[in-house]
This record gives structure tokens, sequence and C-alpha cells, in this order.
């Protein structure tokens, strides 16, 4: 099956597929300038360098188990990425990622709205069944911006991880495709 390639505009931002090509604007967008808060509540760890990054993403560019997103800003450049990933076709279920690489466009609705169409192509384009991410709990942010997409608490791994010198929790959200449904359902009355 050749991967699907879709793109989605809200106002001057746009949501468009990986493209080849795109690998070194991908490292310059999105890891020339590391903002620690993003870091910190996305769990990275380490800085990438160029040949990684540049290696990884002409990897995942045809990955059938895998679909990325990426965020461009109006002025074209790549501010973050959605990803579902770890497919698993036999079970129609996927895990759920997404980052705004700069904490300074965070609060802008961008997140919601991506998050919202990242979805929707899970269960219209790709036909899972099951979509989870996690969320740590001190990002009270992305846990709002989850939820108004339908997604729900499944389970907390207790002090699963450290943020800093303390213990903090990684929470488990999931939503089911007849959870969708219902969510489609309701936005069409």
């Amino acid at each position: 099956m050749e991967k699907i390639k879709i793109s989605w505009e809200k106002g001057k931002y746009r949501l468009q597929s990986f493209e080849k090509g795109q690998a070194k604007k991908y490292y310059q967008d999105c890891f020339g300038k590391i903002d620690e808060e993003v870091n910190r509540l996305t769990g990275t760890l380490e800085e990438f360098d160029y040949e990684t990054i540049i290696q990884y993403y002409n990897r995942i560019i045809d990955d059938k188990n895998r679909y990325d997103f990426m965020i461009i800003d109006p002025a074209g450049k790549f501010i973050g990425e959605s990803v579902i990933n770890e497919i698993d076709w036999q079970t129609k279920s996927a895990n759920f990622r997404i980052v705004i690489f700069d904490s300074q466009n965070c609060s802008k609705g961008i997140g919601t709205w991506v998050v919202k169409k990242t979805r929707d192509f899970a269960f219209e384009m790709l036909k899972l069944h099951r979509l989870e991410l996690d969320v740590f709990s001190f990002n009270h942010r992305a846990q709002r911006v989850y939820e108004k997409a339908g997604f729900q608490v499944e389970g907390v791994r207790k002090d699963a991880i450290m943020d800093g010198k303390q213990y903090a929790d990684d929470i488990i959200m999931v939503i089911l495709e007849d959870e969708w449904r219902n969510i489609k359902e309701n936005e069409k009355l």
C-alpha cells in the first residue's frame, strides 16, 4: 500500500506529510535552537547532531508503519511535527505524539488543531481502532489539548519519570474508534 500524502490548512498554518528532500530544512528549523521547556515537557534528554537527524528523516519518510506530519507556520518555517507511529495493522492500533519545537508557538490553538486533524486522519484514512499517547503529569497544557480531542486517561505509571530531582507520573491516554465517531457525530449537530 502506498503511503497517503496529505495537507491541511488553518489560517496561514499548514499541516502536511513529510516530503522527500526536506531533511536539511527539518534539521535547521526544528533542531537549530533547543528550547529547554519543550525538552522538559517531551522528555527529550539529548541534543541531536545533523547526521543523526538527516538519517532519521530519510529512514522514516517511506516507513509504512508510521505517518509523520510537519507543522508549518505562515512564513514557511517548520515549527513542529505530529506523528502516528508504532502502527500495529493487525490490532489497528498506534501511538501518537506531537511536539511544537519552540514554546513561543504554544498557546495559539495550533496544537489543538493539529491533534484533532491527526486523530481524524488516524481513524478516517488509516481505519485504526485505537490511538494512544503518553503525557507527563506536569504537562497540563498538553493534557487539556488531548482531552479536548477526546482522549481519556487509561492508566497512570506512577513515579515513572524524573522532572529534575522529583518523580512524576507518565499518563497513558487513549481514544477508540467508537468514541471518535461519537465526537464527529456531535460536531455535525
